[in-house]
């Protein structure tokens, strides 16, 4: 038997828990949120969805923690979402409280799950949640790397007019403005894309990809929900699948880079144990030297973090 718990039922939360329900791998799927009627009505419109779509995966949803009793996988989406004028680092407060709230109330009854934090600020939540849960830092990671490069290899495809499915690309660093994207590690079908599109342009869409989840708050009022969902969910899949992906997660890094005790983006492989493996690249030194920056930001905020009485 398995089971996922998703804490917070709102556009993100209740996209991740239905393309769960899709991928029809985990025996159970339960939302939960403060507002438990929310919760249990979207995962009942899901599972209701089930005869039409093909699934068999069983949803329930509430307010009640009791009902993530023994999870494998936790995907954390609580929080007050971005409005216009709002950066990420504006959530940081009431956010950080959320988090720290919502990891203790799951070990009350899940001893040691992997916890995938999706909550913004992403970095410095995520550290929230490893120092709030007492739990191994393979164990909990946050999605950002796999958001951000779907919209890099989006936009990409748009301008190649070519299938996203032929690009595979990397990005490191914090989530945000910060980042720090590989155009050497970008391919479409093996093929560097650096042979494929003009500096200029790619320069252009490098810059589109970091500002990416403003761009859609100031179109929809609010933080994007379908692909942050999505990505989320592709990453539990690898992990209760034991698949041994490769994808760019929010992992704290120990040495690794020459970064120590920080939480951002890197390569890693996912499988049934959580972060199976950081992978070190070689980066030249200009890439080092922004991933180091992207660093310093991500752990100002922490170090801003820890002098608040959230824990």
């Amino acid at each position: 038997m398995s089971k996922i718990t998703v804490v917070g039922a709102g556009n993100v939360g209740a996209t991740c828990a239905n393309v769960l329900a899709h991928a029809d791998v985990f025996n159970e799927v339960v939302l939960i949120d403060i507002q438990g009627d929310l919760a249990k009505g979207k995962a009942l419109d899901t599972w209701q969805q089930a005869p039409v779509d093909g699934y068999s995966t069983r949803l329930t949803g509430g307010s009640d923690y009791a009902l993530s009793a023994n999870s494998d996988i936790v995907v954390i989406t609580a929080g007050v979402p971005r409005k216009p004028g709002m950066t990420r680092d504006d959530l940081i407060s009431t956010n950080a409280k959320i988090v720290v709230s919502v990891t203790q109330n799951l070990l009350k009854f899940t001893k040691n799950p992997i916890i995938i934090v999706v909550s913004n600020p992403l970095d410095v939540m995520t550290y929230a949640c490893w120092k709030a849960s007492g739990l191994s830092d393979k164990r909990v990671f946050g999605m950002a790397g796999v958001l951000d490069t779907a919209r890099y290899r989006a936009f990409l495809a748009e301008e190649l007019d070519v299938s996203p499915k032929d690009i595979q690309a990397m990005l490191m660093g914090g989530h945000g403005d910060t980042m720090v994207p590989l155009p050497r590690y970008t391919t479409v079908s093996g093929i560097p894309v650096t042979e494929l599109i003009k500096k200029e342009k790619l320069d252009a869409i490098i810059e589109r990809t970091k500002f990416g989840g403003g761009e859609l708050v100031n179109l929809m009022g609010t933080s994007a929900w379908y692909a942050p969902g999505a990505a989320a969910a592709q990453m539990a899949i690898a992990i209760i699948k034991d698949e041994k992906r490769v994808y760019p997660c929010c992992v704290r890094l120990n040495g690794q880079y020459k970064l120590k005790d920080v939480f951002v983006g890197s390569p890693v492989k996912l499988g049934r144990k959580g972060v199976q493996e950081i992978i070190k690249l070689r980066l030249k030194k200009d890439e080092l030297d922004l991933l180091h920056k992207s660093a310093a930001a991500v752990k100002e905020v922490s170090d801003l973090l820890d002098g608040m009485k959230v824990f």
